[in-house]
């Protein structure tokens, strides 16, 4: 008898070690999928990246929609789709100013909906829709930029996708006090620390290869994007424990819905976006 349960235990645990390298390997061909086509994409610029930014705000809202909402029927949860889309289809025809009046005039008709609807749903719903609307019109922005915009996304995607991989090292490797457990249980003060020193470097690499006036100042600013970017993470991770939910979709295989990969990066853009058009054209620090 304790040679059976020994060797069900075995098994169970032969099996589990299966799972997590079934779903690493899956995490891993989909980022090989994905990762040229958006780093093309970002490359060419154009209405090649608009395109793109488009269908990812498009999709996020949907997502958002179901997770907020789920009871909602297909021809209201339509509504915020078709807003975002207009919204940014304003953005390529009449530019950024155009399509930021709208993004803000549609978050206080949004903010006022929740007000008299009375209902926490409604809020979360409402809050949603601008927290994605402007992080893709940053984007968007930013690459915009006739002279740097290339340069400037590239510094924005990998201080971001190094805070990810420095929190995540740190984070293992030292461990330590919990950064907000009762959102994230996993993150860890280390990890925040090592995400913010990864981002620096990082950051300031990417400034020294498109011959950026002050690295150090990029680095500077890769800490603080790193610390944005986590809010924005967290941020996402309350939204999923406040309905329960593990991944905010399935779209992504491996990986969960869209806005498990770029909680972090739509935060941090228009952050990105204000600073580099007033502190950083001042500073000249590009």
């Amino acid at each position: 008898m304790q040679s059976e349960n020994s060797t069900s235990a075995t098994g169970a645990t032969a099996q589990s070690g299966l799972g997590r390298t079934g779903n690493l390997r899956t995490r891993i061909l989909s980022a090989l999928v994905l990762g040229p086509i958006v780093l093309l994409a970002v490359y060419l610029g154009g209405w090649i990246f608009e395109v793109l930014i488009l269908t990812f705000a498009v999709l996020a809202v949907a997502e958002w929609t179901r997770l907020v909402e789920p009871d909602r029927s297909r021809w209201i949860a339509s509504l915020p789709v078709a807003a975002v889309a207009a919204v940014l289809i304003a953005d390529f025809i009449m530019g950024a100013t155009v399509s930021l009046l709208l993004a803000a005039i549609l978050t206080v008709a949004l903010l006022g909906y929740a007000w008299m609807s009375h209902s926490d749903h409604r809020w979360l719903f409402s809050f949603g829709i601008p927290y994605i609307v402007f992080g893709s019109v940053s984007l968007i922005w930013v690459r915009g930029d006739p002279e740097d915009g290339l340069g400037l996304l590239i510094y924005l995607l990998f201080c971001i996708w190094a805070t990810d991989i420095g929190a995540y090292a740190a984070g293992k490797s030292i461990g330590g006090p919990k950064l907000a457990p009762r959102i994230s249980p996993k993150k860890t003060w280390a990890g925040l620390v090592g995400g913010m020193l990864s981002a620096a470097a990082f950051g300031a690499g990417v400034a020294v290869a498109f011959d950026a006036e002050r690295p150090w100042l990029a680095a500077v600013l890769g800490m603080v994007l790193a610390v944005v970017g986590q809010i924005g993470d967290l941020f996402e991770s309350g939204i999923k424990r406040r309905f329960d939910v593990k991944d905010s979709g399935r779209l992504i295989p491996g990986h969960g819905g869209l806005l498990d990969r770029v909680d972090g990066l739509i935060v941090a853009a228009p952050v990105f976006a204000l600073f580099h058009a007033t502190l950083g054209k001042a500073l000249a620090w590009w």
